[in-house]
């Protein structure tokens, strides 16, 4: 979750000496660097966002608001201790560019009108000695187009505003769950008590609606981050050998990530090997690879603060058993089948469905489950049933990727229908844990299905596969973006080149 500092909290003039502020989100402040890929390759200068792709979408959060008003949009904290990473939340960047924290930004809608305001932290040397010199009020509008003025000021504006007739707020921020509020929401608290007749309306659902369509600018920094994901891909295919360590992996992939000029990885790197490649967001990395298994390994760079998403599963000696082959293979087929649904005009769920289908077929092909549409007792009454292919296969097919490793995709609200721009994941998976058999429910049924399965589980457990693809819609069919070795022979081409 995203927090706020108790200085942003402040800046309603209000008491805030009992307000616990949250921590806010770590990580490193991005400023993209060029890519050393752009020598090697067609993606040419780095793409940027400009400060005019910035004012649109301010201008049509606002237009997609109702009524004169107030926009809030409250910037992440610094961190409660200064030598920890910083990174921007992703609706607030969305809307200013902004990579400071404790910024906030004002917008006043009248009459089909919005004037903005950055209200920035001011240039002060004592502090900058510690965390790097700040852009400050008066640079704000060279800087990201928007006149800028003091963090300490935004009271004032406040007051000017609602005592004297604006009534609605619509604030942009992250919220909390009953058990853990955020600081946003004791910001909301705070705002309340101090104006009690206004009324406030949560416009971060707004802003994401507006980030699910990617414009050309967008498209363009996530193909970079995708490039620089296949390229460490590519280079840490070599560390996989047995004896070696998942987190030797981790490294080599995540340093192409920062020589290529990514910001960071999109989320945690996940390299995981026997058992491990059967949990889904495993990321310790400190297993030794054995000879004999397998390795799922699911990174992504973020450029510029754009996220890729990718996912390999690679035999630790570089040749696939004849039982990884066969869950290998089913994993790659599904795939397949998604991407044919994958159409401009089709909808997504086609892709779900499509691929949810091969890997039923296919595990009762290898005797894991007992049919295609066969079931079991999700609880000891039996009363509840649920699909044996879940057993083998947990997840969704996929997601948007943009500022988020998960972001909203156009699909979520164009009808659910595939539209040229839409950008996702496709990524089906088979893991069979070598305890699957002993979470099932205790009931009859079960204890007879347990029976028909366990030789099967007991030939491929261990065996986790994923192969995970980051694609773009377009009028002319489905662009392929993590383009890279994927089929069999391709992968054990690949390991054996390594090993040469």
């Amino acid at each position: 979750m995203h927090g706020m500092s108790s200085r942003v909290l402040a800046i309603l003039g209000c008491c805030t000496a009992a307000l616990t502020p949250a921590m806010g989100q770590r990580g490193p402040a991005s400023t993209a660097a060029p890519s050393s890929l752009s020598a090697a390759s067609a993606a040419g200068a780095v793409p940027r966002i400009s400060n005019d792709e910035f004012a649109r979408r301010r201008a049509a959060l606002a237009a997609s608001l109702p009524g004169d008003g107030v926009v809030l949009a409250i910037g992440e904290s610094e961190p409660e201790k200064d030598y920890l990473n910083f990174f921007q939340s992703s609706n607030f960047f969305y809307l200013t560019g902004v990579r400071e924290p404790d910024a906030i930004l004002l917008g006043v809608r009248k009459s089909d009108s919005t004037r903005w305001t950055l209200f920035v932290q001011p240039r002060e040397p004592s502090r900058e000695v510690w965390t790097g010199r700040r852009v400050g009020p008066d640079s704000a509008e060279v800087t990201w187009g928007v006149p800028g003025r003091a963090a300490s000021a935004l009271a004032a504006a406040l007051d000017s505003l609602f005592p004297l007739g604006m009534t609605t707020l619509s604030l942009v921020a992250d919220q909390g769950i009953p058990t853990r509020p955020t600081a946003a929401d004791q910001f909301v608290s705070a705002f309340k008590a101090k104006y009690p007749t206004a009324t406030i309306k949560n416009a971060s659902g707004a802003v994401l609606k507006l980030r699910a369509y990617k414009t050309d600018a967008e498209l363009a920094l996530i193909k970079r981050a995708t490039a620089i994901t296949v390229q460490a891909h590519r280079d840490a295919a070599r560390t996989v050998t047995a004896n070696g360590y998942e987190y030797e992996v981790q490294a080599e992939l995540e340093r192409v990530f920062r020589k290529n000029g990514a910001d960071r990885p999109s989320f945690a790197s996940i390299v995981g090997s026997g058992p491990n490649a059967t949990t889904l967001h495993y990321n310790a990395n400190n297993r030794q690879m054995k000879a004999g298994e397998m390795v799922v390994v699911d990174i992504g760079a973020s450029f510029d603060g754009y996220a890729a998403d990718m996912t390999r599963s690679y035999p630790v000696t570089g040749v696939f058993s004849t039982e990884q082959k066969a869950i290998y293979q089913l994993v790659r087929d599904a795939q397949s089948a998604a991407e044919r649904q994958a159409k401009a005009g089709r909808p997504a769920r086609g892709m779900s469905d499509s691929a949810s289908a091969v890997l039923a077929a296919g595990l009762a092909r290898l005797g894991l489950i007992e049919a295609p549409d066969a079931t079991y007792d999700c609880s000891a009454d039996g009363k509840s049933q649920c699909r044996q292919l879940s057993l083998f296969y947990m997840h969704g097919l996929g997601h948007g990727i943009g500022l988020e490793v998960h972001d909203p995709d156009r699909y979520s609200y164009d009808d659910r229908t595939l539209q040229p721009g839409s950008v996702f994941t496709i990524e089906p998976g088979i893991y069979v844990r070598e305890n699957v058999l002993d979470i099932l429910p205790k009931s009859p049924r079960n204890a007879q299905l347990i029976e028909k399965l366990r030789a099967a589980v007991s030939r491929y457990r261990n065996i986790g596969v994923r192969i995970e693809d980051d694609y773009i819609v377009t009028a002319n069919g489905l662009e392929w973006i993590t383009k890279s070795p994927r089929e069999i022979a391709e992968i054990e081409a690949v390991m054996r080149k390594t090993r040469m």
